[in-house]
């Protein structure tokens, strides 16, 4: 089993910048790739970002590309999405989660554990 849990969310404003954490407990982190979800309301949960277990390949969604990166601490069992030039659009709550696999993708199905997620809020 694997604990996820998410900070860093806030409200800013458009063009700003936020980043959020997500730290994990319980088993080895570097066996799980990491990534970025998100789920505006009233809409479905979509990918964002993804990284492998050795954070050696990223991957974006198009809305985020060029404005968002995601990395990753092994030694602090942490995965972050910095995300800069927020748009209102971006408004959501952001999720973080962990898969098995060795290369994760945009399913939701690859992922075995999520967090409880956090409020990311852009303002016009």
């Amino acid at each position: 089993q694997v604990q996820l849990v998410e900070s860093g969310g806030g409200l800013v404003q458009a063009g700003g910048s936020l980043r959020l954490s997500c730290a994990a407990s319980g088993r080895t982190f570097s066996n799980y790739a990491m990534g970025w979800f998100r789920q505006a309301p009233g809409k479905e949960r979509n990918f964002v970002a993804a990284i492998t277990r050795s954070g050696g390949t990223r991957y974006y969604a198009d809305s985020v590309k060029g404005r968002f990166t995601i990395s990753r601490d092994n030694v602090k069992n942490t995965v972050y999405l910095q995300m800069d030039s927020l748009k209102p659009e971006d408004t959501a709550v952001y999720y973080c989660a962990a898969s098995k696999l060795l290369r994760v993708g945009p399913s939701r199905n690859e992922y075995d554990y999520w967090g409880q997620g956090t409020q990311v809020t852009v303002s016009s």
